[in-house]
């Protein structure tokens, strides 16, 4: 049903987009500094249902609405380079933190981590660009049930995207320590990350492209 070219190339472009610095891997590796590998764990359980609910709602016709709607496309696009710029600028400005620093943060309850795991996801523009514009390029009609194919494409990006998470979450104590060990290196770190969300918050929130039909 679904080709191996196809397969091949999400999983591609969700391993190129989960590894550019984006709001989930922030808030991932931040909880998973300050609270531990459990707490990034149940953060990245939200993180999931936020694209089971965008792959849900888009082979269900969600882009077909956004198609029509354009303006809804664009709210939900200036909402997520809002949030990256507010990232941003906790990251950039005097006294701000780099992601990897380790620092003292309040304990938040498996519900909250969740909660925020799961907010934080769709709120992501990254998310959103990825189910309604990019995985649709890889679906054939002709090749079986478009929906099926919506769901098995999906579900490979979901598997790429929750193995390198996890991974990140493995490795951010260590990260952190590292770079503790190298202040100079945090502060690059710390300005790179905050740059990078800069230009992304921006490019969305200038960009006036239209989702494209699945």
């Amino acid at each position: 049903m679904v080709t191996m070219s196809s397969v091949l190339a999400v999983s591609a472009v969700a391993l190129g987009m989960v590894l550019t610095p984006g709001p989930n891997m922030m808030y991932l590796v931040s909880r998973s500094i300050t609270q531990g590998r459990r707490a990034g764990l149940v953060s990245l359980a939200g993180v999931a249902l936020g694209f089971l609910i965008y792959l849900t709602a888009t082979n269900l016709g969600l882009s077909v609405l956004f198609v029509a709607v354009p303006e809804l496309y664009q709210a939900i696009k200036l909402a997520g380079a809002a949030y990256l710029g507010w990232l941003a600028f906790k990251t950039l400005r005097p006294g701000g933190a780099s992601v990897v620093e380790a620092r003292e943060l309040a304990a938040d309850s498996p519900r909250r981590l969740f909660t925020m795991g799961l907010l934080t996801n769709l709120l992501n523009p990254k998310a959103a660009v990825l189910y309604l514009s990019l995985i649709p390029q890889f679906i054939r009609p002709g090749a079986g049930h478009v929906v099926a194919q919506g769901f098995l494409l999906g579900a490979v990006q979901l598997t790429v995207s929750m193995a390198v998470n996890l991974a990140i979450i493995l490795a951010a104590g260590t990260i952190a320590v590292f770079l503790g060990r190298r202040p100079g290196w945090l502060r690059v770190q710390r300005w790179a990350m905050g740059g990078v969300l800069g230009l992304i918050a921006v490019k969305l929130a200038t960009d006036r492209g239209r989702p494209l039909p699945v």
